[in-house]
């Protein structure tokens, strides 16, 4: 993919539109446009091609989510002409997306700037309902574990080992296009309250399917079925044989995109997924002592 030229001079009649974008991801193939699939990108599209009916409409996001993968600040970027004021985009394009779509903030940016390629970090969280009980409530934005209350304290571990620059061939999905799969992890959080978990990875970029294959085997580091050293292992001896399940797209949410300066005010754009409470905890048994260098299969 070519970037657009970096000069409003070059394009003396459009600007640049930068958007915060939600979207509850269980109806949608992901992000991106597919022949056969119904996905955000298309839908995004269609409304504003619905405001700019003599242009060819492009939009550019900060990262390709997954099928049922759902987004809290997606950022995206399209050219337009400037017949219509930055910050009206944004009440104009909800008017015409469905109820699962919503963007939350439109801003002007420079033609230099790019939601893809100007982009610093990624940022993710996926939820862990860590209860007996099922909660409905709870379902379409979380992975409902009751076998074995998480220990945190461990994943917690685990994660901290993937910080810097490192290959994670072992969690890449088959199919992926990149030419490599080195990527910089900046931050990881594990945070647990009552019987929610909610886990945290910033990196400079994921690769495909990562951050749910992960999720899985990190969910075996909490069970006490994998310890975080052969967890480690498993990554960097670059083993996709023993990492064999995702973990379901309903609980991951990109969170946010970051840029060198920030476009949006943070109210629209830093950290727009709440944080779920439950008045009273309800957990599963506590995994047993997990024996000395263990590394079995899931």
């Amino acid at each position: 993919m070519t970037q657009e030229p970096s000069s409003a001079e070059e394009h003396p009649a459009l600007r640049r539109i930068a958007l915060s974008l939600q979207y509850e991801g269980s109806a949608f193939c992901g992000w991106q446009r597919q022949r056969n699939g119904h996905s955000v990108q298309a839908e995004l599209e269609r409304a504003i091609q619905q405001l700019e009916p003599d242009r060819l409409i492009q939009t550019f996001a900060a990262g390709r989510t997954d099928t049922g993968v759902h987004a809290a600040g997606q950022v995206v970027h399209f050219d337009c002409s400037d017949r219509i004021p930055a910050g009206k985009w944004a009440p104009a394009l909800n008017g015409r997306l469905p109820g699962s779509i919503r963007v939350r903030e439109s801003v002007a940016c420079p033609f230099d700037w790019h939601a893809c390629y100007s982009a610093t970090y990624r940022r993710y969280r996926y939820t862990i309902y860590n209860g007996r009980r099922p909660n409905l409530f709870l379902s379409p934005w979380s992975w409902h574990r009751y076998q074995l209350r998480l220990d945190q304290d461990e994943m917690q571990r685990a994660l901290k080992g993937m910080l810097g620059l490192h290959d994670f061939t072992a969690f890449m999905r088959t199919g992926s296009r990149r030419a490599h799969a080195r990527t910089t992890v900046q931050e990881v959080e594990v945070q647990r309250e009552g019987d929610l978990l909610r886990i945290e990875i910033q990196a400079s970029g994921f690769l495909y399917g990562m951050v749910r294959l992960l999720m899985a085997q990190l969910v075996a580091v909490g069970e006490h079925r994998l310890s975080p050293d052969a967890f480690e292992a498993r990554w960097k001896q670059r083993r996709r044989d023993l990492v064999k399940e995702a973990a379901p797209p309903h609980g991951l949410c990109l969170l946010r995109a970051g840029y060198p300066q920030e476009l949006f005010s943070r109210a629209g754009w830093y950290d727009c997924q709440p944080w779920f409470f439950l008045a009273e905890s309800d957990p599963p048994p506590d995994p047993p002592t997990l024996p000395k260098a263990i590394n079995q299969d899931l």
